[in-house]
Formats: structure tokens, C-alpha cells, sequence
């Protein structure tokens, strides 16, 4: 068995260390999510925490690792007589982000269920994972179907394996720990809420500790067993705090003062329902605990503040994560000590704590520019560049609700919320015959094709005689998460200030779209002499968004090397994940200038993405009272459709994907 890094041997990292401290005490706290960049000890970190857990007392040979001082009632294994059982050391199972539902909930034969009317079920890691954690890395990427189980087992404390009618049920109750580098995409909000707390971690920038880091590291990696052997000491002391607080903890006591301070800092950072507060004065006690403490300070609320709302107040995936601590001092000042009675206790060092204030980002400076033959005018009733100078970055306009681009036809692409799809989970189309496991039984094409044999099979009771060959597996349609493309003209033909704070608000609602549908995105920009791939094809919008907000503008309009650079982007990305389907967005006023016939040559290119069959929108940018139709016209190229900036709201397009799939067909 592979010695763990000791937990105490983690340099720095204090908010994080806390966070998995403060769930060992009082695992009630709800778990945590962990948010970094990578190489910053999150697994590692986490790895450790099981070693420091006290033993859990178990019902000998119990699959399903029940407390023999309760068992459960409903166990698979049971019935079990209350009694004295078992101990074993706390488990911390890994959930991988590729494993498939059985692997979690568990898998019943199907055909020893049907045929011998037997419950033949083999547990899962909702199973395995019962009283002890669930660790889930990179839990960002875990499919949507996943984390709807993992929902359903965190608010009912059990899982539930239903076969067309035959079912088990068994408890499952876990701390559940996530990492993740939000480099990767977001969380989606109902599992973000499902964590406790949320701390964020970084390398330090300190020499001296990135030092003592790797002196530690490369001695564990010499001799694991030798280097854990001299942390043995500060691990039993951890321990031995940790049962120390959470014999502590029925004894700390939850003031009226305090839990208005908990009641107010909610309220003042508008979270939405009431998790938070239970949770915040969940943290708050085991801070006490955790402290020797039978009373909670101000101190403990500003810090269960820190470490339990982050999180919670994003409203949007472009929202920076984290709390305005100056805000929380004053609320927490407003709403005075803990007890009205207590003297106003210190309010705590900033010591660790998650999250850290996000300052609003000032206004985007407005650059003048180089005036061109024909100045464009923007809001401010300044001219601005259309040709050679370089603007600086202007801000988005307000985003809104976008309506619903498709890709036409049905793919097999990873679970998502988009275009129509074959897939695990969704409406029932049909049946086939199972290619390896049957996972989903077709109930009424089983029987269909079971009861013609019968009587050759010696049928005599009441019973269907099955056979393998019988065996019919559910096809059904659901929908698909498909690669978003975006191609953004950044030429001086677009610099005007309002038509580009225009443009960035339709792309930027088109992003939160992408986001809401679990789709990859991608960016690509022109302008000048060249294209660059801003962000190349990734599951983080938020990142998408952080580069469209600093994109300059200003130039010539190299749309045909624009276009090649998109499906160069396309064509590598099809040898990655073949089976994800692309939508190009472009967004462009038409125009083409520079080089040789720089129209027919952004035609030739537009027609690879007719051939290719890739499905495509062209974002008409063109603005004033004369308006060539050039957007148009390239929108026929790629075998796509047009729409202009007012088009692209919910309300405004009824018709849109209709036109996307009609021409795309």
C-alpha cells in the first residue's frame, strides 16, 4: 500500500488545510470545494485528510458499511441486529470523471433479475463511499449525468438502482471533496451549492517556501515510509485534536448575536436561500471546536463567512469568485458581538481564510486612435479609427438571454444541452441489442422477443424464460454539448465604440449560453495583417469571456485568414474528440481588405466550411443607413444563415434555428 504524503507536511496552504480540518470535526459542515491552478497540493492535500480520521465502527461483512449502533433498516445485506461491530479506518474513495453509472451506483443483473427473480446487485462507490468521503478531482468534468446522482444521494443520504421496476435502495451518506482548475470550465450552480465551503489555492510566490516545498517533496519521494515516519508526531497530534473537537462540539454554544451576524452577512451578500446561513453557523461551531472553545466569536462567523460564501454570491460564470471583506467588517461591526450581552470581542485576524475581495474593475480606458479616410462615429459623438490605428479594449455591453443555435441532425457527442443526440439518459426512441453490458433494459422488446421460445424452451411455471439472446438494450435521445467556435472580426471596420460594446455583449451572452449548455468553446480573432486562436477550444467560458473583455480593435479586415484559421482550429479538434460537433459563430460586418482579392479569397474559405458540412451563423455587425449585405453573402458561402445583433435575443428570432438547420441540411 502506497505510503500518503502527511498532511501536516503541506507547506503553507492554510485555507485549505482549515477547510478539510473544520469537515473532519464536524462532517455536517456539508464538504468542500477546493479551486486552484494546477500544482498547488489540492489532491495531495486531500489524499492526506483520510489518515487523520478517526475509525468508523462497522456491522462485520456489511457491503454497504452500516453502524451497527443503527443499522439500517433497508440494508441490502440485512437485516442486522444492533450490536457490537467492527473497526475499520475512515475510506476516502475517488470518483474518476470517466466512470460510468454503474460504477457508481452500482449494477444489478438484469437477467438473474428477470429470470430467477433474484436481487443480484453488486455496490457501487455511493456504497463504498458511505460514512467516510467521496473525493471527486477535477469534479468541473464530471458528465451532467454523474452529478445528478451525486445530487440525489447528497439531499436523500441514499441511492437508489432502478431496473424497469426492480430496485434497491441503500444508505449513503459521505463528505464529499472536490478539486478543480477553473481553467477547465465551471461547476454547475445546483452541484456548487452542494459544497459546504470553498477555499482557493495558489503557489506561493515566497522563494523561500516554493523551496521548502521542494525539499519536502523530493525527500517523500526518495522514502515515503521514512519521510511520514518523522511527521508521525504532528499526525497523532491532529488526530488527537480532531476527536478532542468533535467531543467538543455538542457543548459549543450558538448565540442569538451571532446568529444575526450570520443572518445579516447572508443577507448583505445576497445569497440565494438559506443553505448558507445553516452552513455558515455549521462552520462557525467547528471553528469554535476546533479553537477549544464552548462559545462562538466574531472571529469564528468572519471566518465561516470567508470560507462559506465565495461561492455562493457569483451569479453568473463570469463573476470573480470571493467576498469584499471590507463589506463583511462592516456588517459584521453593524450587527455588533456575538451575544448583546459579551464584550465586543476582537474581530479576528485576516489569518486564513477563503475567497478575498475582488475589486469592481474601473471603466475601460477609451484610446483615441488613428483617424481613418472614413471615421466612424460612437456614442461619446467622437470620431473613431476604421483602419490602421489600434484601439484599446472597450467593455461589453450588458448581456442578455440568446436564443438557441443548434447544430441540425443527431449526433453521439458528450452529454449536453444543445443539439439532438443518441445518449444514455433522455427520451426512449427505440430498442437494439445490447453491444457489451446491458445497462438500460427495453422491458416491452425483452418480452417480445423472449415470448415466441417459450414452449421450446420447456416453459412450465409462471415464470419468462430469458435468455441472453432476449436481452434488448434501451436507445434513447437526449441532447448533446457541441464545440462553440467563435470568429471575431477585430478590424478597424469594427472599432466603433458603441458597435463594439455591442458586439461583446452579444458574444458574451452567447457564452453564458454555451455555459448553461455545457458546451466547449473557442475563440478566434482577425485583424490587421493576421488571426491568432485567442483561446483555443476549452470548457472554461469564463475564459473566453476574460479574453473577449481586453480584445483590441483596429486594422485591416484579413477575414479569409480568419476563416482558415477557425477550420484549422476544426480539423485539429476533430482528431481530438471526434464525436463533438461544431457551430461557427461568426461575427463580422462582412468587409474583407488587404492582400490580393481579399473577398474571393474569403469566399474560397468559407466554402471549406460548406463542404465540411460544419454548421455555421453569421452575426451581422453592419451598421448605418447604407448596408452592403456583405455579411449576407458570406453567410451563403459557409452555407449558413445571417441574423443581425437584434436578432440574436430570445424574443427576437423565432425562426432562427429552423434557418440554421434548413440551410445547413
Amino acid at each position: 500500500m502506497t505510503t500518503p504524503f502527511p498532511f501536516t507536511a503541506v507547506v503553507g496552504q492554510d485555507d485549505l488545510r482549515l477547510a478539510l480540518l473544520l469537515n473532519a470535526v464536524s462532517p455536517a459542515v456539508g464538504g468542500v470545494l477546493v479551486r486552484g491552478e494546477k500544482g498547488t497540493a489540492k489532491s495531495t492535500a486531500v489524499r492526506a485528510l483520510s489518515a487523520l480520521l478517526p475509525e468508523v465502527s462497522v456491522v462485520a461483512g456489511c457491503r454497504f458499511s452500516c453502524d451497527p449502533a443503527a443499522p439500517d433498516p433497508g440494508c441490502p445485506d440485512g437485516p442486522h441486529e444492533a450490536g457490537t461491530g467492527a473497526s475499520r479506518p475512515s475510506r476516502m474513495v475517488e470518483l474518476p470523471v470517466g466512470a460510468s453509472e454503474d460504477r457508481l451506483v452500482g449494477a444489478l443483473d438484469i437477467e438473474r433479475a428477470l429470470a430467477e427473480g433474484v436481487k443480484a446487485f453488486e455496490p457501487g462507490l455511493l456504497a463504498d463511499a458511505h460514512r467516510g468521503i467521496l473525493y471527486v478531482d477535477e469534479v468541473n468534468l464530471l458528465h451532467d449525468h454523474l452529478v445528478d446522482l451525486l445530487l440525489d444521494a447528497a439531499a436523500m443520504g441514499a441511492s437508489y438502482v432502478e431496473r424497469e421496476g426492480v430496485s434497491v435502495r441503500h444508505a449513503s451518506k459521505f463528505l464529499l471533496v472536490g478539486t478543480m482548475n477553473p481553467e477547465e470550465g465551471e461547476l454547475r450552480p445546483q452541484l456548487l451549492d452542494r459544497f459546504g465551503l470553498t477555499v482557493e489555492v495558489a503557489a506561493s510566490r515566497e522563494p523561500d517556501q516554493r523551496v521548502e516545498v521542494v525539499r519536502r517533496r523530493l525527500a517523500y519521494d526518495d522514502d515515503p515510509a521514512g519521510f511520514a515516519s518523522r511527521w508521525a508526531d504532528e499526525e497523532a497530534a491532529v488526530r488527537q485534536r480532531i476527536v478532542a473537537a468533535r467531543e467538543l462540539l455538542p457543548s459549543v454554544r450558538l448565540g442569538d448575536g451571532a446568529l444575526r451576524q450570520i443572518a445579516a452577512t447572508c443577507a448583505a451578500f445576497e445569497v440565494d436561500g438559506m443553505r448558507a446561513d445553516i452552513v455558515m453557523a455549521r462552520t462557525a461551531v467547528a471553528l469554535a471546536a476546533w479553537a477549544g472553545r464552548t462559545d462562538v466569536l466574531a472571529e469564528d462567523v468572519r471566518q465561516a463567512a470567508l470560507l462559506a460564501l465565495p461561492h455562493r454570491r457569483r451569479r453568473n460564470p463570469f463573476d470573480a469568485p470571493g467576498l469584499d471583506e471590507e463589506k463583511l467588517d462592516e456588517t459584521l461591526e453593524e450587527f455588533g458581538g456575538p451575544d448583546d450581552d459579551d464584550p465586543d470581542p476582537d474581530p479576528g485576524p485576516d489569518g486564513p481564510g477563503g475567497g478575498g475581495g475582488q475589486p469592481e474593475p474601473d471603466d475601460a480606458p477609451q484610446g483615441d486612435g488613428d483617424t481613418a479616410a472614413r471615421p466612424e462615429t460612437g456614442e461619446d459623438g467622437q470620431p473613431h479609427a476604421s483602419g490602421g490605428g489600434e484601439q484599446s479594449p472597450v467593455r461589453a455591453s450588458e448581456p442578455f438571454r440568446a436564443k438557441v443555435l443548434s447544430v441540425p441532425g443527431i449526433g453521439e457527442g458528450a452529454a449536453g444541452r444543445r443539439s439532438r443526440a443518441r445518449t444514455e439518459h433522455g427520451r426512449t426512441t427505440g430498442a437494439r441489442r445490447p453491444r457489451g453490458a446491458l445497462t438500460k433494459l427495453h422491458l416491452a422488446a425483452t418480452v417480445q422477443a423472449a415470448a415466441p421460445h417459450q414452449r421450446a424452451r420447456g416453459r412450465s411455471g409462471p415464470g419468462l424464460v430469458v435468455r441472453r439472446d432476449d436481452l434488448r438494450q434501451v436507445t434513447r435521445e437526449g441532447r448533446e454539448g457541441n464545440l462553440v467556435l467563435f470568429v471575431v472580426d477585430a478590424s478597424g471596420s469594427m472599432a466603433a465604440r458603441q458597435r463594439m460594446s455591442a458586439v461583446k455583449g452579444a458574444v458574451l451572452s452567447l457564452l453564458l449560453d454555451a455555459y448553461q449548455r455545457r458546451d466547449k468553446v473557442g475563440l478566434v480573432t482577425f485583424r490587421g495583417s493576421a488571426a491568432e486562436v485567442a483561446l483555443p477550444p476549452t470548457s472554461s467560458v469564463d475564459a473566453a469571456a476574460a479574453r473577449l473583455e481586453t480584445l483590441p480593435t483596429g486594422g485591416r479586415t484579413p477575414l479569409a485568414a480568419g476563416l482558415l484559421r477557425a477550420h484549422e482550429v476544426l480539423r485539429v479538434e476533430r482528431l481530438r474528440d471526434p464525436a463533438r460537433r461544431a457551430l461557427v459563430v461568426l461575427v463580422t460586418d462582412g468587409r474583407a481588405t488587404g492582400g490580393p482579392e481579399p473577398v474571393a479569397l474569403a469566399g474560397r474559405a468559407a466554402r471549406l466550411f460548406a463542404a465540411d458540412g460544419v454548421a455555421s451563423v453569421v452575426v451581422d455587425c453592419e451598421s448605418g443607413p447604407v448596408r452592403l449585405g456583405l455579411a449576407g453573402q458570406l453567410a451563403g458561402e459557409l452555407g449558413g444563415t445571417a441574423v443581425t445583433l437584434d436578432e440574436l435575443r430570445a424574443d427576437s428570432i423565432a425562426g432562427l434555428v429552423k434557418d440554421v438547420q434548413r440551410r445547413a441540411a
